[in-house]
């Protein structure tokens, strides 16, 4: 049979919003789209987004650097699709999830669950492009005799996967080695880091007034002031001068030493 011959009907196939006209609607989306139909063959791009129409994508998933999907064609058995692009080594990914960290616009948009236009920017700086740029930066596979590339199989599977990104654009980053939930706890565990860093040095621990009834009228700079060292004995004798005062021939000094040393260790 021929591999132009009419495809075989699927129920319950995925089948793409627009009956007419252009696939994708965000501007991620279509950014997708408008580089896929820069350098694929435009009757194959015509019979995918076709396919894609008519439901006859079964399955597609989307997986770190890979999408794997199931498409009837004409044969009795569907074709395995596989569309695969090069992985993002882990010191890339994070120095990547530092810099958006580091602008509170990108950071406050994708924890909206939005894809800022200037995420774009951010990969190409570390050489990575976010979208797939040129046929060569997809790797399209398809079990079935067709060398196009992409097949119709293909293409109508990268046109629903334009329309998946318009529902959930995270999956964006999913199929370039990031979930969803990986990357939102790693933007808010920088930006607890950022915000800690940046804590003020010189604000002072506020403690309830309840806890400071005793002293709160005590100005700050006796309350707070450290414990003076205790004063040696017969401190004040020294400090004196001696009375002209004799008792039995002694300096009046050394007859009240031992009595001050003597109330000294009663204190104690």
């Amino acid at each position: 049979m021929s591999m132009y011959g009419s495809a075989r009907p699927v129920e319950g196939g995925l089948r793409a919003r627009g009956e007419r006209g252009t696939i994708g609607e965000e501007w991620w989306s279509r950014r997708f789209i408008d580089v896929l139909e820069s350098f694929a063959d435009k009757g194959r791009l015509s019979r995918g987004r076709a396919y894609a129409r008519k439901g006859q994508v079964i399955d597609l998933k989307v997986d770190a650097y890979e999408v794997t999907a199931r498409v009837q064609g004409s044969e009795a058995e569907p074709y395995d699709v596989a569309i695969g692009i090069d992985a993002i080594d882990e010191p890339t990914w994070a120095a990547i999830e530092e810099a958006l960290a580091s602008q509170a616009v990108f950071r406050a948009r994708l924890l909206a669950g939005e894809m800022p236009p200037e995420i774009e920017d951010v990969f190409g700086a570390f050489g990575i492009p976010l979208f797939p740029g040129a046929s060569g930066d997809m790797h399209i596979m398809c079990s079935c005799p067709d060398w196009g590339d992409p097949c119709k199989h293909a293409a109508a599977v990268l046109y629903l996967l334009a329309e998946a990104f318009d529902d959930d654009p995270f999956l964006i980053l999913a199929w370039n080695g990031r979930t969803e939930e990986h990357l939102l706890a790693s933007l808010r565990r920088l930006d607890s880091a950022e915000a800690a860093a940046e804590a003020d040095p010189l604000e002072v621990e506020e403690t309830p007034i309840a806890d400071r009834l005793d002293d709160f009228w005590t100005p700050a700079a006796v309350r707070d002031r450290p414990p003076a060292p205790p004063m040696p004995p017969g401190l004040l004798l020294k400090l004196l001068d001696p009375p002209k005062v004799k008792v039995r021939r002694k300096e009046l000094t050394e007859v009240l030493r031992p009595a001050y040393e003597a109330l000294s260790g009663a204190d104690e």
